[in-house]
């Protein structure tokens, strides 16, 4: 029996169906190829990772990876559905041509098997794509974030400092890009950090020093080790889409929430920072003002003191040799006030030569294939006689001194290392930390991630604080955990809290309301 021509309402679902067949198919091969190339170059990712990465995203000149990835992402899928509808409209074109044109001769039944068979073919490309890119980006825990009913609010301490008797100074000092792995010969050329571990040999060190989840940037190394939480944004003062750092030139920065420069303040210190870039970025002057800093020395302070132009980098700002050759002159002139006044102080700075592009100055012999090795181990050489210096002028005797990264190092399209640095699940920050006296000899609770740095350097400087508790942090100088803290969460929820919106606490943090745990 001779099939019947399909009636204009069967023809219209027969197109519909072929369609969407071919969307599913491009949508399963857009997921599968970004979740496979994400997890080759990237290994493990979170949505906001990739949120930022999408923000600042950049097409240079020459096949890069921003290239390959439009490459494969965008482009391949598209062009593979193309060569599929082609051949099956050729193919159709070749049938009707054999058949002077008659509609397709199958029963019925037997075509409609036939178009479930390839859209249930298609849809199961795309649960498979969606399931190797959900796993790729970390999207069950955004989404169980984003859902849940935990807040930040209901774990932070507010420090409560419980005793000040044996205070003393202390010196913060930030490593750009500083991650521990880069110290693993098995995978570079040469160990970067051996000068400043030659002479921190008898420091402590804490083991496994984590970024926290969804940092990565200076900005969020800052407020995590110095206010013990994530960095996070709402919709009031400025809208980040989650993890971002803020535009420059915000009015004011979590003025709400009690950091470290307001508890030194508080008990008295005088509190400097020093860096080589200009502050305004990112509004670290902001925060810095915003929360107990006297001074911020900064590019401009720097440009205006008649700096030779050779000791710039003009994307950046001022070489770690000339910084830590004014920061010389800073903890003279601290120390020497602190010994007439009896006033402790706080001196933090953050190094920059280890940004990429790497920037090689002329104290900076490069001797290895990769250049960034060199600028790495003549940035920690500067920061090793920075210690030498406060070593021979015997400050170290009653100023401690906290060495760590600002966080691991960024992985972007265009960086270092994706070879060793992708699929590393040993990476970590570096540090290092010396304190006066016996209580050198105390052990660091190992595996810490940045949020508990806060209540360590405040220890670290002296101070007693209750149930060494800070922010969501706990001090690494303590093995003891209290029950309600967020350290005391299992692996699982820590992560939800940290990854959570958080959006009521944040608003009051941003709005200058004080937070309260």
């Amino acid at each position: 029996m001779t099939a019947k021509p399909p009636t204009p309402v069967r023809r219209f679902g027969s197109i519909v169906g072929t369609v969407l067949t071919y969307v599913a198919i491009w949508l399963g091969l857009v997921l599968l190829i970004a979740g496979v190339g994400i997890r080759w170059f990237w290994g493990r990712i979170t949505v906001r990772d990739m949120m930022i990465s999408l923000q600042n995203v950049d097409l240079p000149a020459g096949y890069t990876r921003e290239w390959q990835g439009f490459y494969g992402i965008v482009v391949a899928p598209l062009v593979i559905v193309l060569i599929l509808a082609a051949c099956h409209a050729g193919h159709a074109l070749r049938v009707r041509t054999r058949r002077l044109g008659a509609w397709d001769q199958r029963p019925r039944r037997q075509r409609r098997r036939t178009r479930a068979l390839s859209l249930g073919l298609a849809l199961i490309l795309v649960v498979t794509g969606a399931s190797v890119f959900s796993s790729s980006v970390g999207l069950a825990d955004f989404v169980r974030a984003s859902r849940s009913t935990m807040d930040i609010g209901d774990y932070y301490a507010a420090p409560e400092v419980t005793g000040s008797e044996n205070q003393r100074n202390i010196v913060n000092i930030y490593l750009e890009s500083g991650e521990q792995t880069l110290s693993d010969t098995n995978l570079f050329e040469k160990d970067p950090y051996a000068p400043l571990e030659e002479q921190t040999s008898d420091w402590q060190s804490i083991e496994d020093y984590q970024q926290y989840q969804g940092g990565g940037w200076t900005m969020a190394g800052l407020v995590s080790s110095q206010c013990g939480i994530p960095l996070k944004g709402t919709i009031a003062p400025w809208y980040g889409g989650g993890n971002t750092a803020p535009p420059d030139s915000i009015r004011t920065y979590l003025q709400g929430t009690t950091c470290l420069g307001d508890v030194f303040k508080q008990q008295g210190y005088k509190n400097v920072f020093m860096g080589g870039a200009r502050a305004e970025f990112a509004s670290k002057d902001t925060f810095l003002q915003d929360h107990g800093y006297d001074e911020v020395k900064d590019l401009d302070l720097w440009k205006n003191s008649g700096e030779s132009e050779k000791d710039f980098r003009p994307d950046w700002g001022l070489s770690d040799q000339r910084l830590l050759d004014h920061a010389k002159d800073e903890i003279d002139r601290l120390h020497a006030e602190s010994e007439k006044t009896g006033q402790p102080f706080n001196l933090s700075m953050l190094t920059l030569d280890t940004h990429e592009p790497a920037t090689a100055y002329d104290y900076c012999p490069v001797d290895t294939e990769s250049r960034l090795i060199s600028v790495y181990q003549c940035s920690m050489e500067q920061v090793a006689g920075y210690v030498d210096y406060m070593k021979d002028k015997g400050y170290l005797d009653d100023t401690a001194v906290v060495i760590q990264g600002d966080h691991l190092k960024h992985m972007t399209s265009s960086d270092s290392f994706h070879e060793q640095l992708d699929r590393n699940d040993h990476r970590s920050i570096v540090n290092r930390v010396w304190v006066p006296g016996q209580e050198n000899k105390r052990r660091l609770r190992p595996g810490i991630d940045q949020l508990s740095m806060y209540p360590t350097l405040l220890e670290a400087a002296g101070l007693d604080i209750r149930d060494h508790s800070a922010g969501l942090g706990v001090s690494a100088f303590t093995d003891a955990i209290p029950g309600g803290s967020a350290q005391a969460l299992g692996p699982r929820g820590y992560r939800e809290l940290v990854a959570t919106d958080s959006k009521d606490f944040y608003t009051r943090a941003w709005d200058g309301e004080e937070v309260h745990g």
